[in-house]
């Protein structure tokens, strides 16, 4: 019943946009936001990340459909700073550097080897544990860029922190606090950085985006 009221709400906000702001946006547009609000219900709250995914990628068609022009431009600027930071960052051969339309990264269950690496996405998932992370220098830089993302760090309290995330429109939680809206910033670092022996510089920037991090 819950579930059914909640889409019912989305559904009549929807209606309501569209009769208020009929002449600027269209149908479709509105169909995607609804679409796009449901999804992150279902990944976020549900855990049902296929489905909230699959509402995404409808969302993004929809867009695409009546905007096309302007997302076109929104994910290519997106992309360009993303090459941008990238390259500002890149120290060696060994830098890692991936762009793909979807991703689905889990590292949360095993060790992993943590490198100094670039990811960009139109739409990704991203759950990381430090503490089961092998790290391959004794400071690392992982950036995180794309459309949407939805992002899950846990941090152990040893490991040194530096930490830039921007999201245009979403919600940042950090440690339990939560800033949620419009124009999200949030810049940290560790009390004791510069005394760490592992350290690890996060630069997160999506222009929808969940991101949850936190130190333990």
């Amino acid at each position: 019943m819950k579930d059914r009221n909640r889409n019912i709400a989305f559904i009549m906000i929807g209606i309501g946009l569209f009769m208020l702001l009929g002449d600027w946006i269209s149908f479709f547009t509105i169909a995607a936001l609804i679409l796009f609000f449901i999804g992150v219900d279902q990944i976020r709250k549900r855990g049902n990340t296929r489905r909230g995914y699959m509402l995404f990628v409808i969302g993004g068609i929809l867009l695409l459909l009546d905007h096309f022009t302007l997302l076109l431009g929104v994910i290519l600027i997106s992309l360009g700073l993303f090459y941008a930071k990238s390259k500002k960052e890149q120290r060696d051969e060994r830098y890692i550097q991936k762009q793909n339309l979807m991703s689905s990264m889990k590292w949360d269950r095993e060790p992993w080897v943590l490198r100094n690496m670039s990811l960009w996405h139109v739409v990704g998932e991203v759950n990381m544990d430090l503490s089961l992370a092998i790290m391959e220098e004794k400071e690392c830089t992982v950036i995180l860029q794309g459309a949407l993302g939805d992002i899950d760090i846990s941090i152990p309290d040893d490991i040194g922190l530096e930490l830039e995330t921007n999201v245009v429109l979403g919600q940042i939680n950090f440690n339990h606090e939560k800033d949620a809206g419009f124009m999200n910033k949030r810049v940290w670092k560790s009390p004791h950085y510069d005394l760490c022996d592992q350290k690890v510089k996060l630069v997160i920037s999506y222009i929808v985006g969940d991101i949850d991090i936190r130190i333990n």
